[in-house]
């Protein structure tokens, strides 16, 4: 027997969770790259539209997971891509701000509809109460790993 093969309990919940997550961008990327996007790009782009424009490059640095640093070469591709604009915040000149460009939106509509016809495929197995039922569970546990990561930062 496997991990796979093994029951949902206290002990796999995590792993199994982290397991679809990483399956789920699997599908995801395989999708994107046929039109020539990487995770690398699709991420951030999908996060920008998300936070709306105006977001500061380390709140979609937070969002996507990844550091300052990585999230700046990233975005040097994507403006380089006609896809993200960068502005200078007047109220703190370190800071940047970013915003989609009309080309930009595009992308992410396009990004959106594929995720949705994979959502409506994956999910079509599912009713409507099933899927209240997982949403609330993983809203409840997405609010103790918050907590958790605040304890651990004091």
């Amino acid at each position: 027997m496997t991990i796979f093969d093994a029951t949902i309990d206290r002990s796999t919940l995590m792993y199994r969770l982290g397991l679809l997550t990483r399956r789920w961008r699997q599908i995801l990327d395989a999708q994107f790259q046929s039109a020539g996007l990487t995770d690398a790009t699709w991420r951030p782009l999908l996060h920008l539209d998300f936070l709306g424009d105006g977001c500061r490059q380390k709140d979609l640095a937070a969002a996507v997971g990844i550091e300052g640093p990585s999230l700046v070469r990233l975005l040097d591709t994507l403006v380089a891509k006609g896809f993200v604009e960068r502005s200078e915040d007047a109220a703190d000149r370190r800071a940047k701000l970013l915003r989609l460009t009309p080309e930009g939106r595009e992308v992410v509509t396009r990004i959106r509809a594929t995720v949705t016809t994979l959502e409506d495929d994956l999910l079509s197995p599912f009713s409507d109460d099933d899927i209240a039922r997982v949403a609330e569970v993983i809203g409840r546990l997405e609010s103790t790993v918050g907590d958790a990561r605040r304890r651990g930062k004091r």
